[in-house]
């Protein structure tokens, strides 16, 4: 049940996030002078974390959801197996931003 509805809360999360990169991204892009906010909420690395981690639990959980799909009934094997596959991806994919971007 966990899996289910954290599937689902990261996925408004998802919206939410890239409707936020969306958005600033558009006033970033003018010629004009930018707001301080958008480049604020753009280039904040707190939305940047949220949004790799987000992505990477909502996709593997989603793979999880066909395999048990297509057959395979172990849910807690697979609910582990995709958890630490999640963290330790997020966790590379933090690490890689972070030592590029910052």
């Amino acid at each position: 049940m966990f899996v289910w509805i954290f599937h689902r809360i990261s996925g408004l999360l998802l919206i939410l996030l890239l409707s936020v990169k969306f958005l600033t991204s558009f006033f970033l892009m003018t010629k004009e002078q930018k707001p301080d906010w958008a480049l604020v909420l753009h280039t904040n690395p707190f939305i940047d974390t949220l949004l790799i981690i987000s992505v990477v639990f909502h996709a593997l959980y989603g793979l999880r959801t066909v395999v048990i799909d297509l057959g395979l009934r172990k849910e807690k094997l697979l609910f582990w197996i995709f958890t630490l596959l999640s963290l330790v991806l997020s966790a590379l994919l933090l690490v890689l931003y972070f030592t590029r971007n910052y």
